[in-house]
């Protein structure tokens, strides 16, 4: 009966550390993914409306920019530069750490590469001496999730290569609508809100240029979205809360 009960012991033994290991195994894989390859991000600011909203979460991609000191998990890459670098597009929407407050992580879209000079005049975005073409669509969009002042005005905005996106003005006279001409060092970024009249971006002191080293990388999909001001830990409120028509949208 001894050897009975020692095997079993044994057994439950065994089936405890298997358990065990594959509990880290799990764990390591998952950190793995974040730390390299995909990484969540909440929306906590309304500078990127209308694509993206309060209460959007989205995946992004940490190797589509390669690597660095600051976009690795808690920091813990020891490298100078970037690893596996790559040249981002402009029109990209970019994660990246606020130079200002690099503790901070901030969502623009690319506007401006390396050697490009921008500037803002009357609402309109230059890039190189050239106004980037924007056509005015009929109404605002995405009016069921955010109340829409009444001077607002939604723009198709395309750049030379083609790429398309959707920005928000609530006038051509606000206080980030004429600015300076920007001169976009090596190795620098420019980076603006959709919603042009309610971002911090660089165009202001408080971001400025983005280093390359401060990228992290390129959000690509959308896939969770809750109205603002619901939990996420809430379970009980998602299917009155979740905005389901948004789930799984690829970021343009």
């Amino acid at each position: 009966m001894d050897e009975i009960k020692t095997t079993r012991a044994a057994k439950a033994s065994d089936k405890m550390d298997d358990t065990v290991r594959t509990f880290f195994l799990a764990a390591l894989i998952a950190l793995g993914i974040r730390a390299f390859v995909f990484e969540p991000f909440n929306i906590p600011s309304s500078s990127m409306v209308p694509g993206l909203l309060i209460g959007d979460y989205l995946f992004v991609s940490k190797y589509s920019y390669g690597y660095s000191s600051l976009s690795s998990l808690f920091g813990l890459l020891p490298v100078s530069g970037r690893l596996f670098g790559r040249e981002p597009k402009r029109g990209d929407v970019i994660v990246f750490k606020n130079p200002v407050t690099p503790s901070v992580d901030y969502i623009k879209r690319l506007v401006g590469l390396p050697g490009d000079t921008i500037q803002v005049k009357n609402g309109l975005l230059f890039v190189n001496g050239v106004a980037v073409d924007r056509s005015k669509l009929a109404e605002p969009i995405i009016q069921n999730y955010v109340k829409v002042n009444p001077s607002v005005v939604d723009y198709s905005e395309t750049f030379p290569d083609g790429h398309e996106h959707i920005i928000r003005e609530e006038g051509d006279d606000r206080a980030l609508d004429d600015t300076e001409v920007f001169k976009v060092p090596a190795g620098h970024y420019f980076g603006m809100g959709d919603n042009r009249d309610n971002s911090m971006d660089s165009r202001t002191k408080y971001v400025g240029l983005i280093p390359a080293d401060n990228l992290v990388g390129r959000a690509e999909v959308l896939f969770f979205s809750l109205d603002d001001g619901a939990k996420f830990w809430q379970i009980w409120s998602w299917p009155t809360s979740v905005r389901w028509d948004r789930l799984f949208m690829k970021i343009k």
